[in-house]
């Protein structure tokens, strides 16, 4: 099989599942048809970058098999089974084309761990294959498949859950239960705040892509373009054609955790400004931004970030949630609560694993229970980070209908919504 996104019996495939929207017969087509606690789950992972914690993880669910790796890059996709040797019996098959694991009538699940801008098509030739999905955040490239997601796993009734691994974390959820119980009072505000210390990504060459990448497949659903050579494997997140920027790249983790502390979904009103203030170089999308989430003038959530500067010596909070009586700050696993005056009241410094996420997916898919998070919230807070972009590249503000998180007489930041052409074929 040619391992290219237009060869033709792929784009036979692709005309029929991805855009007329046919759903393939397998096994386990419908949620009812679950196949019991005991039952071996086999995955196929897709994206050895990140896709190498999900390989990790899956070793430690009950009764789970890595039965296929996939990259689209030959030298990590040689060594991308050195954490299973010795580890499960048999060891995964090789592939280049994610699409040979949905061709395996015997595959439970695909695990997608590419690129923003294969998350949302693989998610839903898979759905429409028959299989069941893990994706990574932020599982969309744009506002537009992000309600394209939601919409095909609701047709396909497949089980689906993106990489909001805190959702399974035990000390998150007792946190979330104590805001609920009224630890700091009514909620007013959460704000969100990341930091890193990134360098500049340089002024890439228009070359040759190396030997070991398959460029064309690597693009898949984007429109074929030069290969750079400071693009792969990550400074992609900072191209609009590829990616969007740190928003969609951490932002996701964050909002939804605020979303999840505030009880919130759509907000009213969307403001975002910021530069790529630190560097001359390719870089597009801001190093520097500050979203602002407006709830009707009632409550708000906003999201800063600081890529190149860690802010020292700052000290903030991941996630940061105002109550009446007090605050509760929650880092990447554990939290702290404090009362209005500012005194610590209560910490919590659980260090979970992913593991619990990976789990909560696995005995979805073989006892057809929920998800600890379905696709439709997670996209919500994905959302988000699609909102804030859009209002980015506008005029700095949307205004948003927060029944359907559509845009509302934004014409600026409407033609953002989605990507502007799509490789023939690959349309969502």
């Amino acid at each position: 099989m040619e391992n290219t996104p237009s060869s033709p019996s792929r784009r036979r495939f692709i005309g029929t599942a991805l855009a007329a929207g046919a759903v393939a017969s397998g096994p386990n087509l419908l949620l009812g048809q679950a196949k019991g606690a005991n039952s071996r789950f086999r995955v196929g992972v897709m994206g050895l970058g990140r896709g190498r914690a999900h390989i990790k993880a899956y070793l430690d669910v009950p009764n789970a098999e890595v039965a296929y790796i996939c990259d689209v890059d030959a030298n990590r996709l040689a060594t991308g089974d050195s954490t299973i040797k010795g580890k499960q019996e048999k060891l995964p098959e090789k592939v280049t084309d994610f699409r040979r694991i949905l061709d395996d009538p015997e595959i439970d699940a695909i695990s997608i761990a590419a690129p923003n801008f294969w998350q949302t098509p693989a998610a839903i030739l898979a759905m429409r294959a028959g299989k069941n999905v893990y994706v990574e955040k932020p599982a969309s490239y744009s506002a537009h498949e992000a309600m394209q997601l939601v919409k095909v796993a609701e047709e396909t009734k497949r089980q689906i859950i993106m990489g909001n691994q805190r959702r399974s974390y035990p000390g998150m959820n007792e946190g979330m239960q104590k805001l609920r119980e009224g630890v700091i009072g009514e909620r007013r505000y959460a704000r969100c705040f990341y930091n890193s210390a990134r360098v500049s990504i340089g002024k890439g060459k228009v070359t040759a892509p190396p030997a070991e990448l398959d460029w064309l497949m690597w693009q898949g659903p984007v429109p074929d373009a030069p290969y750079k050579d400071n693009l792969v494997p990550y400074n992609w997140h900072w191209h609009w054609l590829y990616g969007g920027g740190e928003l969609a790249n951490n932002g996701p983790h964050g909002l939804d955790i605020a979303r999840w502390a505030m009880e919130l979904d759509y907000p009213t009103r969307v403001t975002c400004n910021g530069g790529r203030y630190h560097f001359d170089d390719d870089q597009e999308t801001p190093d520097t931004i500050a979203a602002t989430y407006d709830y009707d003038g009632k409550m708000g959530i906003s999201w800063e970030a600081s890529s190149c500067h860690r802010r020292k010596p700052e000290s903030h909070a991941f996630v940061s949630i105002y109550g009446d009586g007090g605050k509760m700050d929650f880092g990447t696993s554990g939290w702290t609560i404090y009362d209005i005056d500012g005194k610590q009241l209560e910490k919590n410094t659980d260090k979970p694993s992913d593991v619990p996420h990976f789990t909560s997916f696995a005995d979805a898919v073989r006892e057809g229970k929920a998800v600890n998070q379905t696709i439709a919230d997670a996209q919500i807070s994905t959302m988000l980070c699609h909102l804030g972009n859009m209002a980015y590249r506008g005029t700095g503000a949307v205004d948003v209908d927060p029944a359907t998180g559509k845009l509302v007489d934004s014409p600026a930041a409407q033609k953002f919504w989605t990507r502007e052409a799509y490789r023939e074929g690959w349309e969502v």
